[in-house]
């Protein structure tokens, strides 16, 4: 097993319970209700210490917004009412969830505040509880460690952001959540998709969790040798964990390369002496330049001695600058230049040229420039410098968000144990043996022991059930699979057609209502059942299933009908049957299948044109 990477995982699942310190349904709604505004502060811990995370996000100075839409939220979501008791449902679900992973209960769970002032929990924290200790997931072959279960609630959903205001709805806020969190065991990018399948697959089994995107969330913890522990926040598609890995390692290779490049030149912590040079730029080309200059801006820029090369190489493997220009960023900037992509973006040589004379810059040294608001350029900057400095290190500890293409972007920094705090509004809640002799008496069915269940009741392939299993389409499956035939096309419709038609169509509005209604229209006889692709692509293009059917030419033929088309296909062709005799059944399907398929199952026209071939033929 490779030791290039460690890797652990926190699994963060929605419950399908009511929400966790109300009795509000956990339900998003397109209600905006009525809104109010927020600023949030950070508090000290017990420890009189301040969490640098939430001091960091609250430098950025925002404002925020609250839609309360009143069927989706209440009082308690807009901390204008005590938090009621923790929801029952929800300490039966995680606890379910502990014991299928062997995980040892709390004899007393209390809950936390865990300080959160993004705007994301209209308190400033988030309450969260430690519920179970010590399970562990066996994947293959090798024993993954799960430290600790929590139970919490979920934050807003965010709606939008204008400038320093950021809108939040509330119809999020408060939906239980389990955190799952592994030790630092996965190997391989592939190893961490497995697991967080299979954690997914468990909790699934307890038939109380959401479905569906931002349902469940990970967070994925990775550091390298040398390197540092890196936390990408709230990727949501499974099938990119193992890329967000992969990249996050050679992320943090380059930064040791970058800080093996510096040392080795002699590099030291560049100074914060951030120069105006506005009146240089003032009849620069750059539009950029031209317009923060315009609205009463000034262009500033700072010296970075020894990092020539390191914030951009000439091959883009090391890319100090667009760390530094992401740190900028968090600041309120737009974003920053450096002299190793100089000249571009309308500042010619000339302009470089001048810089470097001014700052009276060797061959190794470099340049950072910001054009904005004076406060905010300067800002900027001063994050940029001390990323810089932080590259002599090597790898930065922080929290990054995961981008579409697999990649992320810095937060902010990783927090500390000053984020924690009790929370004195909510009662503990005991955990006797006899509560667990309970839960653990009517335990929900492991996936193992699922997968061969469903393989064998069902007849179908034990790799269509593990995969099923593994991507939650099992409940559907059992659902719809009546008989032998309807089971081996509902198998291969979820497995694998689905996973073409994605190629071709967005599936984010193909239900599990919509496919239910698609396979109940082949029990009915509405259409055969070669048609259920063609009926599923058109239903996600927005038809409902009348419409689909209508759109494909796909009315039901009577078998009388299916009978004259197929002696008309024969009557057709008699010549070449009678060379053929029965051996023609096979080159004719494909004609008929043509007048017939998506009408008629195919079996049964396969029947027709043999009875159709011998009748001529006698």
């Amino acid at each position: 097993m490779s030791q290039e990477v460690k890797v652990g995982l926190e699994i963060h699942q929605q419950l399908d319970t009511r929400k966790l310190f109300c009795d509000c349904p956990s339900t998003l709604v397109e209600d905006e209700g009525a809104t109010f505004l927020r600023r949030l502060r950070p508090t000290q811990s017990e420890l009189g210490e301040i969490d640098r995370a939430a001091l960091a996000q609250a430098e950025r100075g925002l404002r925020f917004r609250y839609q309360s839409p009143a069927s989706a939220s209440c009082l308690v979501d807009a901390d204008e009412e005590p938090p009621h008791r923790a929801n029952p449902e929800a300490i039966e679900v995680i606890l379910t969830v502990a014991a299928l992973l062997d995980a040892k209960p709390i004899d007393e769970v209390h809950f936390m505040r865990k300080l959160v002032i993004d705007g994301s929990n209209t308190t400033g924290f988030q309450r969260t509880a430690m519920v179970a200790l010590d399970g562990s997931l066996e994947v293959n072959g090798r024993r993954i460690s799960i430290p600790t279960f929590c139970l919490e609630e979920d934050a807003a959903r965010k709606v939008e952001t204008n400038g320093s205001e950021i809108t939040y709805r509330l119809d999020r806020l408060g939906i239980p959540l389990i955190e799952i969190a592994t030790g630092p065991d996965m190997r391989s990018p592939e190893e961490v998709k497995e697991v967080a399948q299979r954690l997914g697959s468990i909790m699934r089994a307890t038939r109380k969790v959401k479905r569906g995107i931002g349902t469940i969330r990970e967070d994925v913890n990775i550091s390298i040798p040398g390197g540092a522990r890196v936390e990408i926040k709230g990727v949501q598609e499974l099938r990119l964990l193992p890329t967000y890995v992969e990249k996050e390692m050679e992320r943090q290779k380059s930064l040791l390369a970058i800080r093996d490049i510096l040392l080795s030149r002699g590099v030291h912590p560049a100074e914060e002496r951030i120069e105006d040079l506005t009146e240089l730029f003032s009849t620069c080309p750059s539009k950029i330049m031209a317009k923060a200059i315009k609205k009463g801006g000034r262009v500033f820029g700072v010296r970075l001695p020894g990092f020539a090369g390191v914030l951009r190489s000439a091959d883009a493997r090391l890319r100090l600058g667009a760390e530094m220009a992401q740190r900028a960023r968090a600041r309120g900037v737009a974003g920053i230049f450096h002299s190793d992509e100089l000249p571009a973006y309308g500042i010619d040589q000339e302009y470089v040229d001048k810089v470097r004379e001014l700052f009276a810059l060797g061959i190794n040294d470099a340049f950072v420039l910001c054009a904005d608001e004076e406060t905010m350029a300067r800002a900027g900057l001063a994050a940029a410098i001390e990323r810089a400095n932080e590259a002599l290190k090597g790898v930065p500890e922080e929290t990054r968000d995961p981008q579409p293409d697999g990649s992320s972007t810095y937060s902010r920094p990783l927090p500390g144990a000053a984020r924690m705090y009790p929370e004195t509004d909510v009662p503990p809640i005991m955990i006797s043996p006899e509560y667990m002799d309970t839960i653990c008496s009517n335990l929900p069915e492991l996936p193992e022991v699922r997968i061969e269940r469903i393989a064998t009741t069902y007849g179908i392939h034990e790799q269509q059930a593990r995969q099923l299993v593994r991507e939650g389409w099992d409940d559907l499956f059992e659902e719809v699979a009546n008989d032998s035939e309807l089971a081996a096309l509902a198998a291969r419709t979820l497995t694998s057609t689905l996973a073409e038609l994605e190629r071709e169509v967005d599936l984010s509005t193909l239900d599990e209502s919509s496919l239910k209604e698609a396979f109940a229209g082949v029990t009915e006889g509405t259409f055969a059942k070669e048609a259920v692709p063609d009926i599923l692509r058109e239903m996600a293009r927005g038809k409902d299933l009348t419409e689909a059917v209508e759109a494909l030419g796909l009315s039901a033929v009577s078998v009388d009908e299916a009978r004259a088309i197929v002696a008309k296909i024969v009557l057709e062709r008699e010549t070449f049957v009678r060379e053929r005799g029965p051996a023609a059944v096979g080159p004719l399907m494909g004609a008929v299948m043509a007048e017939l398929r998506g009408r008629l199952d195919g079996k049964a026209a396969s029947e027709l044109l043999r009875k159709e071939i011998q009748k001529l033929l006698s």
